[in-house]
């Protein structure tokens, strides 16, 4: 039986890093750049595992943490 687990983070910044390692690891494992592997897998050009909606989801979710982040710097300086 798989157990879900639960993490707590403090802040956006701690999230995005928790995404940029995550990403790694798939980047690692399957040889390929998550901006490579998101461009194919969203012309559908790999199949759906689950190790690859995870994927996509991740680098969709980093993404957008990256540019609220970057924005709200923009709008700070």
């Amino acid at each position: 039986m798989l157990q879900e687990q639960t993490t707590v983070y403090y802040s956006r910044v701690d999230v995005l890093v928790a995404l940029a390692k995550r990403l790694n690891l798939y980047e690692e494992r399957h040889q390929l750049s998550s901006e490579d592997f998101f461009d194919r897998f969203s012309k559908g050009q790999l199949d759906d595992t689950l190790d690859f909606v995870e994927w996509s989801n991740d680098y969709r979710h980093f993404l957008a943490l990256k540019l609220e982040l970057e924005d709200r710097l923009s709008h700070a300086a």
